[in-house]
């Protein structure tokens, strides 16, 4: 009986999974990611202007994420999904055929735009579609193996761009990258997509205009402490080390890894990565203590950074692995709890957190870089995920004062029923 059952859920989702699983490997197949840096120093760009480019990059995302969670949650999102990679894939474009300092400006600024298209997007809409097919409980598992996609796409990518370059050099790199983007776009055109409403979020056919969409996501994060708790936590969780995690290839030159031997140091962290993000689904149904101990060690093991041996690499591979982990457990935790209509502006709101947080990031490591090195400044950037275990151990505690008996249920919330109406 468990078999069929298993075997019913699969088909219930599967018209899901198959389009998110492509989407979220051709959204991160770009082979101009690891060789985008030196077109740019090719055609004379200084690092102080590629420094530029990545803030303006940064602030275009900051500025458009919560806005387009906002326009996610009235239009169909599917659409939103398809339009971020033609947006992303022009930049790449324009790259590609006008190599220029203010081509390279606007390539970041529709990258950025892209981005914040599908920021929130995404995860609301698999979550509300699991939800419509009575699967939410699959949500994180689902969602940890499109993390495990994308980290194995950019590793394709990285390991293609080289041969790539070789034999076409960055037109052909370019014209991968952006058919990658059209069979992202193509991917989301076949998500199936299943929208309902409360009866509190306005016209049920109409639904409520977008100041009022933005309002009410901005209200649940603010009045429901469950819901403010864990858009912490997933911000808390996801900043710091998706910050080191661009360091890494920087941290081996500088423990005497010889350049060739590189992409093996980065092998090991990917594989780790990957694990971690597959292994969310279990994860999911853990207790919170266990969880937060579980990042105790991810901190533990993130600092082992300071040493310069295989074992090193193996435990920043275990610690990166954890946090790609709780992510996903964090971000499921964060959907479980919204109970409004604005759950991609929620969920936007937890994006904008981390990449507000994760852009100072990378300033304060530059300062503790040049005092330190780079071991000593990863052991120093692991220690908030402490204060992100201490803060997980506390939801774990007022989970069940959170959860009495006479509150609402998430069903009634969600209606705007009256209990005591019935």
């Amino acid at each position: 009986m468990t078999t069929l059952n298993t075997r019913v859920s699969g088909t219930r989702a599967g018209r899901l999974t198959a389009p998110a699983y492509a989407y979220a490997f051709f959204e991160e197949f770009i082979l101009l990611y690891p060789v985008y840096a030196l077109l740019f120093t090719e055609t004379g760009l200084t690092v102080p202007q590629i420094s530029v480019l990545f803030v303006l990059w940064a602030l275009t995302s900051v500025t458009l994420t919560v806005p387009a969670g906002a326009l996610a949650d009235m239009i169909p999102r599917r659409y939103l999904l398809a339009a971020a990679p033609v947006v992303t894939g022009t930049g790449f474009a324009l790259w590609t055929l006008f190599p220029s300092p203010w081509i390279f400006a606007l390539g970041f600024v529709l990258w950025g735009a892209g981005g914040a298209l599908s920021s929130g997007a995404f995860e609301a809409l698999v979550y509300t579609e699991l939800e419509h097919r009575g699967l939410e409980d699959r949500y994180a598992r689902i969602m940890g193996v499109t993390r495990a996609l994308g980290v194995s796409a950019v590793g394709s990518a990285t390991l293609l761009a080289v041969p790539a370059m070789s034999q076409g050099g960055y037109p052909l790199v370019g014209a991968a990258s952006v058919a990658a983007c059209v069979l992202c776009a193509l991917a989301a055109l076949f998500l199936p997509e299943h929208r309902t409403r409360s009866a509190s979020d306005g016209d049920e056919e109409a639904g409520p205009g977008y100041r009022r969409t933005l309002l009410l996501g901005l209200a649940e994060v603010r009045d429901d402490r469950a819901v403010r708790a864990a858009v912490l936590l997933v911000i808390l969780v996801s900043a710091f080390w998706g910050s080191l995690d661009e360091y890494v290839p920087l941290l081996a030159e500088d423990s005497g890894i010889a350049t060739e031997d590189v992409p093996l140091v980065l092998l090991v962290v990917w594989i780790g990565v990957t694990l971690g993000g597959l292994l969310a689904g279990p994860a999911s149904r853990l207790p919170h203590p266990f969880l937060a101990a579980l990042l105790v060690l991810a901190a533990v093991a993130i600092a082992g950074a300071l040493l310069t041996d295989p074992v090193g690499w193996v435990l920043l591979a275990f610690g990166f692995g954890v946090c790609q982990m709780m992510i996903v457990v964090s971000d499921a935790r964060l959907q479980d709890s919204i109970t409004g209509g604005s759950r991609a502006t929620v969920t936007s709101l937890a994006d904008l957190g981390t990449e507000g947080l994760g852009t100072s990031t990378y300033l304060v490591y530059a300062g503790v870089f040049t005092v330190l090195g780079h071991g000593a400044a990863f052991a120093l950037f692991a220690t908030p995920h402490l204060v992100a275990a201490l803060f997980l151990a506390r939801m774990g505690r007022s989970r069940s004062k959170d959860r009495a008996p006479a509150a609402p249920s998430k069903v009634t919330r969600r209606t705007g029923e009256n209990p005591k109406a019935s």
